[in-house]
């Protein structure tokens, strides 16, 4: 990497220094995100054995955390030195990567919306597959739990989603405990347990369905979450407008910054 001295004129420092304050904090974001990724990782062993990494069939979220730190460490990176040491090429990789992120955004929210009944059941098939992996992973178990709780709803279409599961399959084969059960996290919570039962699911899909509402969350939380984003759409829409706003300031200023180093290099030319 080039630093560039000029004896006539000099690059903006505001720009600089600001891009440089934008980027430090992507970078610490990173940093984080990545501390955060490894440490689960190291807790799970994977660290020591990565043949782990494959074991899971599902989604592992801590494979999420780790490419967002990757990809915000590099950004970061990038953005800070590029704006410090002014250098054109680090600046236009920051640049590029951030237009086709925001490019990405902007064409994934117009497709979903353009192909709802697709991306429906892309969702129904993602979520079917992790509760066949629900007992494989910590994390994963974490998530769909948090999912379950947060949502009051138990499987992707409903309960019987968890026959999928080998621990809640009702198959006669089954020797499970948990056997024709759901996760305690599909179960409607008593005010008066301090302490979560994490038994209560058990046996309840024995049951006629007729008493299932009175123990267990029948709404799906395909169904759930498509009731609950019309609720939250202002929310929803305000954060994305927030990151594209985020997004659009970043590449006003790499480019800007990009401008003022060419222009001073070409009056130092003559």
């Amino acid at each position: 990497m080039h630093y560039y001295r000029y004896s006539n004129a000099e690059v903006s420092c505001w720009y600089k220094y600001l891009l440089f304050s934008y980027n430090i904090v992507f970078w610490l974001a990173g940093v984080a995100f990545l501390a955060a990724g490894l440490w689960a990782w190291s807790e799970k062993g994977v660290l020591s054995d990565l043949t782990k990494v494959t074991g899971l069939h599902g989604l592992d979220p801590v494979v999420l955390v780790l490419l967002v730190g990757i990809v915000m460490f590099t950004l970061g990176f990038a953005g800070c030195v590029g704006a410090l040491r002014e250098n054109i090429c680090l600046l236009k990789f920051f640049c590029g990567a951030i237009m086709f992120i925001f490019l990405l955004e902007m064409a994934v929210a117009v497709l979903a919306f353009l192909f709802q009944d697709w991306v429906r059941d892309r969702v129904k098939e993602f979520f079917e597959s992790n509760i066949k992996s629900y007992r494989d992973d910590i994390d994963l178990q974490n998530l769909i739990d948090s999912l379950q709780k947060i949502n009051h709803c138990c499987g992707a279409q409903g309960p019987d989603d968890w026959d999928l599961n080998i621990y809640f399959n009702c198959s006669s084969e089954s020797k499970s405990r948990e056997k024709c059960g759901v996760p305690f996290s599909c179960c409607i919570p008593d005010p008066a347990q301090k302490v979560v039962n994490t038994q209560c699911g058990y046996d309840v899909r024995k049951k006629s369905k007729s008493q299932w509402d009175d123990q267990i969350f029948i709404k799906g939380c395909i169904l759930a979450l498509e009731a609950w984003l019309p609720r939250n759409i202002y929310i929803v829409a305000g954060v994305f407008i927030a990151i594209s706003l985020l997004q659009i300031f970043g590449i006003f200023l790499a480019r800007t910054l990009i401008s003022d180093i060419e222009a001073v290099k070409a009056g130092n030319a003559f």
